[in-house]
């Protein structure tokens, strides 16, 4: 994904937490300004999406929220990983969770592709939604979240994230994630993480796809070398495998200059989702960090 700059100020505070599995961990962090602009969606439905507007904002206080940041160990990637978490205050606690899956060459520092923090301390300080966090973790480069050779970041998902959780008091007693959101390579890894919940009969409640890598054919697949042949891709293909994530409520949103635009609107079309959004903007942070209010709202109707 493109690296996005942001303007906006930010104030650092360092500490140290003791993480139970991992030793020592170092944190991280980081008090955020929310951004302006929201993307209206559409409900059942797929409308063009107006560009923002010129019209300057009202002044305000700043909304503000924090990202922290962790180093454990996963044995499943053989390898450590940082763990980001985003809250919509300081003293947020005993929240749930709904898991954020990065981008093809992304991290979990830059997962949400904008202000996802002002965002989430935006919607709660307004009453649009309860405290919750978003948590996202390393996935590796171009894993597409599946098992690869001596790699498995699926398992790190399903089997450590939530040991992770509940040791930070995050997710409930079970440290379970009660929805997924993801960013292109993360979009697709979201549908599939959703896909292992509901294969263990424990579904997830809700799924955010923004510019899901949704691609419609092997042949531009295959550059990206992500998996063994055609056949592995298909069994885990959300265009081939819509009926697979269960109840889940979708939400998916992706501008019109991007190139996943056209598997993004077959799986519109197809799955009917809960909330579909289209509209001017490509596949960047300008893109993300708009759309990323309506997330955050999106998420929030289906907190238990």
């Amino acid at each position: 994904m493109a690296q996005g700059g942001n303007s906006q100020r930010r104030v650092v505070r360092r500490t140290v937490l003791m993480g139970a599995a991992a030793g020592a961990a170092a944190t991280v962090t980081l008090g955020v300004t929310a951004g302006s602009g929201a993307l209206r969606h559409t409900e059942k439905g797929l409308k063009p999406v107006p560009a923002p507007s010129s019209t300057p904002a009202l002044a305000s206080a700043p909304s503000r929220g924090v990202m922290r940041v962790e180093r454990v160990r996963s044995a499943y990637r053989r390898q450590s990983v940082e763990i980001a978490t985003f809250l919509p205050s300081n003293t947020s606690r005993d929240l749930p969770v709904c898991l954020l899956l990065h981008g093809r060459f992304g991290n979990a520092r830059s997962a949400p592709g904008g202000d996802l923090a002002g965002a989430l301390a935006s919607a709660v300080n307004k009453g649009h939604v309860r405290p919750f966090a978003f948590v996202a973790v390393d996935g590796g480069a171009n894993t597409y979240w599946h098992q690869q050779q001596n790699d498995n970041p699926m398992a790190m998902l399903l089997e450590e994230v939530p040991t992770w959780l509940a040791e930070r008091g995050l997710g409930g007693p079970d440290g379970k994630p009660f929805a997924v959101s993801g960013i292109s390579m993360g979009g697709f890894g979201a549908f599939l993480y959703a896909r292992r919940r509901q294969e263990r009969r424990d579904p997830v409640r809700a799924i955010a796809a923004i510019s899901p890598a949704l691609i419609t054919s092997w042949s531009e697949m295959s550059k990206r070398k992500a998996f063994r042949d055609q056949a592995e891709w298909a069994s885990m293909d959300p265009l081939r495998n819509i009926d697979k994530h269960g109840v889940a409520k979708v939400g998916m949103w992706c501008g019109t200059e991007d190139s996943f635009i056209g598997g993004v609107r077959q799986f519109i079309q197809r799955a009917k989702p809960a909330v579909a959004a289209t509209g001017p903007g490509g596949h960047n942070h300008t893109f993300y960090n708009r759309v990323l209010p309506d997330v955050v709202r999106f998420v929030g109707r289906h907190l238990p």
